[in-house]
Formats: structure tokens, sequence, C-alpha cells
């Protein structure tokens, strides 16, 4: 069973690298806060493969949430506090699981990467 962890990014924010790297970080460790500690542990030694992938905007990032949350993923939603970039409660990116890449896959699947 293999597992991985996906962050979502909302491209269409246009962070700078910096701002978009700790999003990406807050997104993988809420993630992984919120999933089922043995699932962690199997995936931390398989080596904790993620990846990051794109969508263009909100609501494309709030149906793959949907669609996560239908799946039964765990997923961990980051709305940004507003102190550098972004105003305060922008959401920024989605971090689903780890879990099986099949069912990651039936939600994130089609999604390019960043």
């Amino acid at each position: 069973m293999e597992l991985k962890q996906i962050i979502v990014v909302r491209n269409d924010l246009k962070m700078p690298k910096g701002k978009l790297a700790a999003q990406v970080a807050h997104g993988s460790v809420e993630a992984v806060l919120n999933s089922d500690p043995k699932i962690v542990q199997a995936w931390k030694k398989q080596g904790m493969k993620k990846g990051v992938l794109k969508v263009e905007s909100l609501g494309e990032l709030e149906q793959i949430m949907i669609n996560a949350k239908n799946e039964g993923l765990k997923i961990g939603l980051i709305n940004d506090a507003g102190r550098t970039f972004l105003a305060p409660g922008t959401t920024t990116v989605l971090g689903i699981g780890p879990d099986t890449e099949e069912r990651i896959n039936r939600v994130t699947g089609h999604l390019k990467l960043l």
C-alpha cells in the first residue's frame, strides 16, 4: 500500500517563493496533525512521499476539499494570517493525507504539478 500526501496550492495568488514555501509547509503539517497516527507512521517509514499541485482559483480549491472530504481523506486547509503578503483570512493551500495513492488520486489525479 503506497502512501502519499498532496498539497494543493492556489496559483492565482502569485505568492512569492518564500511565502509559497511557508504555506505549503503549513498545509503539510496541518494535514498530518489531522491524520490517523498509524497511517502517518507507515507513511514516514515509506519516505513521506508528497507532491505539490496547483489550482487556479479559490472555487477550484474548495471543490477539491469537498471531494477529499467525501472520499474520507484527512485535510488541512490553510487561511493566511495576513501579516505579510496576503489579506487576513485568504485561503492559500489544502493539504491532503497522507493516505493511499489510489484514494488521493481519485481527488487530485487530474491536477498539474506546481
